[in-house]
């Protein structure tokens, strides 16, 4: 059997907690502005938030939110 080092991929997604950490804003904040982004782009509330889309949102550049997720 061979085994492989595979390492886990980096996520593509946003929750709550880390719009908290990025922005240093309360987790009712943060909620309200993934669900604002949600709504901008036409998401159901069931869809997930890219990092992408994030930064596009609020003009943070996108390997800065990478970096900060890895810490």
């Amino acid at each position: 059997m061979k085994i492989t080092n595979n390492p886990i991929p980096a996520r593509v997604v946003l929750y709550p907690k880390d719009v908290e950490n990025i922005t240093g804003r309360r987790g009712s904040t943060a909620r309200k502005l993934i669900q604002k982004i949600r709504e901008a782009l036409g998401k159901s509330k069931d869809e997930f938030v890219t990092i992408k889309e994030f930064s596009l949102f609020t003009g943070i550049d996108e390997e800065l939110i990478k970096d900060f997720l890895q810490q």
